[in-house]
């Protein structure tokens, strides 16, 4: 079932709900530690429906559907993706690693591999942080490995919805 921007417009939560159990999720799910922006999270919603992902966690107080800036930028894909709010991304992250997620953060820091080389086990947890501040300090010292994308000009950071499509696209690859 594949559905076009105008059809998923227009598609309501209720219908989407029982249809989501057609869809075969990948073992990954995305954590988002204060993402803020809300055209952002929205772009996360398309994301985490365009690599199956199991869920979507909001963590922080942030913005949750159903808003009108989520519900553009995700062109409606808010309800077809499972999602949950959190409101700390240290105790998502937490319950996720009782549950036997591999928790893998992408941020730049002495201790992070390029993305390229980072060995990945599934179920996985992608953990992206805030725009502005990047995954928090509390949630850092929880994670299994930290990730990050070489960059070669004079940016030194891409933002948080690109690198995060980059990692999960070569993370699935891994599947």
């Amino acid at each position: 079932m594949k559905l076009n921007s105008r059809q998923l417009r227009q598609s309501r939560v209720g219908e989407s709900q029982k249809k989501q159990q057609l869809i075969r999720r990948h073992p990954i799910v995305l954590v988002l530690d204060n993402i803020f922006d809300t055209y952002n999270i929205g772009s996360f919603f398309r994301l985490a429906d365009a690599i199956a992902a199991q869920k979507l966690y909001l963590c922080g107080p942030v913005v949750t559907p159903p808003n009108i800036k989520i519900d553009r930028a995700s062109v409606g894909t808010w309800k077809w993706v499972p999602w949950e709010q959190n409101l700390s991304a240290a105790d998502c992250v937490k319950e996720l690693k009782s549950q036997g997620y591999q928790i893998v953060a992408c941020e730049q820091s002495p201790h992070s591999l390029s993305y390229l080389k980072a060995k990945y086990k599934f179920p996985l947890a992608l953990v992206l942080g805030s725009e502005t501040d990047g995954v928090s300090p509390e949630v850092l010292k929880l994670v299994d490995q930290t990730v990050e994308i070489p960059l070669f000009g004079v940016n030194i950071s891409l933002n948080v919805l690109v690198a995060a499509a980059v990692i999960s696209y070569n993370i699935i690859a891994h599947l």
